[in-house]
């Protein structure tokens, strides 16, 4: 049966909901690997935007990881940065809040009858303690999501959310109601890839760095109001980019 809503809102994790902080792969690659956490490498091109799985093999070839290595250990990193994360709760809490005005624009866009989501390329495990540790999971299905654990190419991840939306609330799914909310130029991309709209908070880019990628819409910050005006304009075909 179909279910009647106002849009699908997909919401990047790292950079948009709460900031980025890489201890945590970083943690779980020097475990995985049996290196020093001192000895791990991040190559900074393809870090941001991608998804664990792929920074994972990226990040052990820079740290010096033969490719046949690097590769074997995929699989192992799953369970490593499932225990790095759960250890780490109290750590996250502490050090890694969720932007202001997270939780309630996430609030206001339920009350508008958003249908909520995310794309991340964090493994589920590691979004899920994110989310949960912050209080954003309430009105986020994620059910319908998509993580870095569904797919090595974030561009593969819009159509794991499609069939899982369709597969839960029984709608044919519609690029032109879906709305990703992110902060890199790879969440504009991949949006632009799967035909979605795309919202950017300028959180870790600047106004102009993000403009030059095109989105329909740069905010300065997580506003309720905001959010919620630009996300049912973009649906009702009335917005072309706009400056918040």
């Amino acid at each position: 049966m179909s279910v009647e809503y106002a849009g699908l809102i997909v919401w990047d994790v790292d950079g948009t909901l709460i900031p980025a902080d890489l201890r945590w792969l970083r943690r779980a690659v020097a475990r995985t690997y049996a290196i020093t956490e001192e000895a791990v490498v991040f190559p900074t091109s393809r870090v941001h935007g991608y998804t664990d799985e792929s920074i994972v093999v990226d990040t052990a070839l820079a740290s010096g990881v033969s490719p046949e290595i690097a590769e074997q250990g995929v699989r192992r990193f799953h369970q490593q940065l499932a225990r790095v994360m759960e250890e780490g709760k109290e750590e996250l809490a502490r050090d890694q809040p969720a932007y202001p005005g997270a939780a309630a624009t996430i609030e206001g866009l339920n009350a508008h009858g958003f249908v909520q989501t995310v794309l991340t390329g964090n493994l589920r495990s590691a979004a899920e303690v994110k989310l949960r540790v912050n209080g954003l999971k309430l009105h986020l299905d994620l059910e319908i999501g998509a993580f870095g654990s569904d797919a090595r190419d974030r561009f593969d991840l819009p159509d794991v959310i499609a069939k899982r939306f369709s597969t839960k609330y029984g709608n044919e799914f519609n690029p032109a109601r879906t709305v990703v909310i992110g902060d890199a130029p790879n969440d504009i991309a991949c949006a632009r890839h799967a035909g979605f709209h795309v919202i950017v908070v300028t959180h870790r880019a600047t106004h102009e760095e993000l403009a030059q990628c095109a989105p329909d819409a740069i905010v300065d910050a997580l506003q309720p109001d905001t959010v919620v005006a630009t996300a049912e304009a973009l649906i009702g075909g009335t917005a072309g980019q706009r400056d918040h």
